[in-house]
């Protein structure tokens, strides 16, 4: 052991139990110098259990005591910010559970690896590497308190999702197919959901309505999902889903088998030089994500600092069920030294609205307005516009890592095709959005420790000359203080397909901001987190006419009196540019849209069986009217027994509009996210019961009820329902094999 660790063994458990094991070795090394009255039996003996004594010590310190983790808390913390019940939160959800069956080895993983998790900031990560290279390889995962700038919070959340042995890939040498076969990270996962209540769309067609406004399918939402997987040797996946209103047929003249969706992927690692190849679906995520950024990014949001850049992680496998956010086709990544090269193709079909335009020589031509992403095909219409444009997509990146991990530096280049062009609806706001039927883009990333400051960015310029960079640092100013600073600008005619950098938008055009981040820890038991951000949108966007700026700022302060509570009461405000319709002037004028929301939260677990969780939450919506407002009060009760698991909830919410509407997470079967959002006046009242009948297999069953207050109907369109009620179910069943 090195002398350079000696001070800190008085934080680490298991380098107290090393250096007393490396004691006890010096004493019994020394008996020949101070043992001479005793025989030599004894002598022998005396030495036999100092070393005894010495292997077991060490080797009992290796084994940490992974307890079940609740991963709906984690993320509600971690994201305690939700305003949209359609972001894919079940991908990164999915990403943590594989790591949480299949931990990461910290003596060999990657930056990017770890900074996939959301936990460590990029200054932490520096600091745990720079101490791997001064005192080699970890002993024990009780060695992380020995680190510079890790604390015991986030030690705790950390733990669950690493390991320091790593039993994988060395220790197997057998055949692809028989690592397969005999793998125990495998499982068929079976899903069924309905709402109870008849929504219009099923019902039958009267003289005042067409066939075509009904949903050809049946009211049951399917999903099918088998993966098996290894880390850093290979995933193997397969998904097939019908939504509700999607009809369950097969026709190959429409393109379709069976289920409405089906995904499909393999990946292998660390085959020779190829560190990743990809076979079916699959997502890229370089740089920020500028121009490559497939699946669930995290941007602003209660955690301040850990979220503000994206990983570097390369190629993932997609086994997710959002119908347009992957690649369909190959990758692979090759290692030359220190660089990295990936090349990739895709080639898919994607949903769009084909329309037939006369050109110039009196010829008919298709075009499009763009790709409809909901992944619907219910009715006769939706039907039509499914798959009906090609797309491909044909790229590259090379990026390299420095020895001793502290600059990366990359370049990407890729371009995307349609088989019809695109062309927009010719509206102000869209003078300057993409049309034709193909796109180019390249872009430069790079990234940078020193000492306690990372800095990172990405420069972007696409086909129609227009750039897009991001450029950031965070940074440790102290062991209680730290700091994330990020700006961005995105041109109007700024054009990419699959970029979901850091912004205030949902896409990165037309924006430019700066975005300050802090955590402060002044004691520890107590942690509070601020942001402001100021943007900025030069041109004029959807429902704003003219040129518009705002800001957004949180704050939120966080409080653990011990491991079996937690309170944190959060405040978050947003002024941004609308246009103001309900007004005497001729024509539609911007004014500034101010939201306010509160939220209070406590947890407490009093006995290991019973957790209590109390939520009240508040907001304002004011535009040039009087300010409306609304609340959510909920009280959630949940079980935890060695074979049974009972989670329930009941609310209630009161709001004068949709503008002041509510959203809470609840909780949900495993990999599926529910955060519904209310308005309204009513109640909310859940149960889930998960259990294990077998060794093998494990059941969910979700029932909820909304109970609307003076409503005679609940939605619109082909989705409302008759009565005040709502009551879905959901039911999931998982097989490991």
């Amino acid at each position: 052991m090195k002398q350079g660790m000696a001070k800190s063994f008085r934080y680490s458990a298991h380098r107290l139990q090393l250096w007393f094991a490396n004691q006890l070795a010096d004493i019994a090394a020394s008996f020949r110098y101070s043992t001479n009255g005793l025989t030599t039996a004894a002598k022998q003996g005396i030495a036999t259990f100092f070393l005894l004594l010495c292997t077991w010590l060490p080797s009992q310190a290796q084994d940490y005591p992974r307890q079940t983790f609740d991963f709906d808390l984690f993320v509600q913390e971690l994201f305690a910010q939700q305003e949209d019940e359609n972001v894919p939160y079940e991908d990164f959800y999915e990403t943590l559970f594989q790591y949480f069956q299949r931990p990461i080895d910290l003596n060999r993983t990657t930056p990017e690896e770890l900074a996939s998790l959301y936990i460590l900031s990029r200054p932490q990560i520096a600091s745990f590497f720079r101490h791997i290279r001064e005192n080699g390889p970890l002993l024990s995962i009780y060695e992380l308190q020995a680190i510079p700038d890790f604390d015991l919070i986030t030690i705790y959340k950390l733990v669950y999702f690493v390991r320091v042995e790593d039993a994988g890939l060395s220790a197997d040498q057998r055949p692809l197919w028989q690592r397969i076969v005999g793998e125990d990270n495998n499982a068929l996962l079976l899903r069924y959901e309905r709402t109870l209540q008849q929504r219009r769309g099923y019902t039958s067609v009267d003289t005042t309505s067409r066939s075509t406004t009904r949903y050809l399918g049946s009211p049951d939402k399917v999903l099918m999902r088998y993966r098996v997987s290894h880390t850093r040797d290979y995933s193997l996946g397969f998904t097939a889903e019908k939504d509700a209103g999607e009809q369950f047929t097969w026709d190959p003249a429409t393109r379709r088998y069976g289920f409405d969706f089906y995904s499909a992927h393999l990946q292998l690692y660390n085959k020779g030089r190829f560190k990743t190849i990809a076979l079916g679906d699959y997502q890229l995520q370089f740089g920020q994500g500028l121009l490559l950024s497939s699946g669930y990014t995290v941007g602003k949001g209660s955690e301040t600092i850990t979220t503000v850049s994206r990983p570097n992680v390369g190629i993932r496998p997609y086994s997710s069920v959002l119908e347009h956010a992957f690649y369909r086709g190959a990758a692979a990544t090759y290692t030359l030294g220190r660089m990295g090269v990936t090349g990739f193709y895709s080639s898919k079909r994607v949903d769009a609205n084909l329309q037939a335009q006369l050109d110039t020589l009196d010829n008919f031509g298709d075009f499009f307005t763009g790709i409809q992403t909901t992944g619907f095909h219910r009715t006769p219409t939706e039907l039509a516009n499914r798959k009906r444009v090609g797309e491909q997509i044909i790229g590259g990146n090379a990026t390299y890592q420095s020895r001793n991990r502290t600059l990366l530096a990359g370049i990407t280049a890729m371009a995307t095709s349609y088989s019809s062009p695109i062309q927009k609806a010719g509206q102000p706001y869209q003078r300057f959005e993409f049309g034709g039927t193909s796109n180019y883009n390249i872009s430069a990333n790079y990234a940078y420790t020193w000492q306690n400051v990372y800095l990172f960015g990405e420069t972007a310029i696409s086909k129609s000359g227009g750039m897009g960079t991001v450029n950031g640092l965070t940074a440790n100013l102290s062991n209680k203080v730290e700091l994330a600073m990020l700006y961005r600008y995105y041109a109007r005619d700024f054009h990419t397909f699959y970029g979901n950098a850091f912004g205030e938008g949902t896409r990165n055009i037309n924006e430019q901001g700066f975005y300050t981040g802090i955590k402060i820890k002044p004691f520890a038991k107590w942690e509070l987190t601020a942001y402001y951000d100021r943007f900025r949108f030069p041109w004029l966007r959807y429902r704003v006419d003219a040129p518009s700026q705002g800001d957004e700022y949180l704050l939120r302060l966080l409080f653990r009196p011990s491991r079996q509570s937690s309170l944190y009461a959060q405040f978050r405000a947003e002024s941004k540019g609308r246009n103001v319709a309900d007004n005497l002037t001729s024509i539609d004028y911007v004014g500034q849209a101010n939201r306010k929301n509160y939220l209070l939260y406590y947890e407490f677990t009093p006995t290991p069986v019973v957790n209590l969780r109390s939520r009240v939450q508040f907001s304002s919506f004011e535009l040039e009217s009087p300010q409306t407002s609304g609340y959510f009060i909920s009280q959630d009760i949940n079980f935890n027994f060695s074979k049974v698991r009972l989670s329930t909830r009941y609310a209630i919410f009161d709001t004068d509009d949709y503008e002041t509407r509510q959203y809470a997470f609840e909780r949900d079967v495993l990999y599926a996210f529910s955060i519904p959002a209310f308005h309204g006046r009513g109640t909310r009242l859940y149960g889930m019961l998960q259990f294990r009948p077998m060794r093998r297999l494990d059941v969910w069953v979700k029932y909820a009820l909304t109970h609307y207050r003076n409503q005679r109907t609940i939605g619109s369109g082909l989705e409302m329902i008759e009565g005040p009620r709502r009551s879905d179910i959901r039911v999931q069943t998982r097989y490991r094999f």
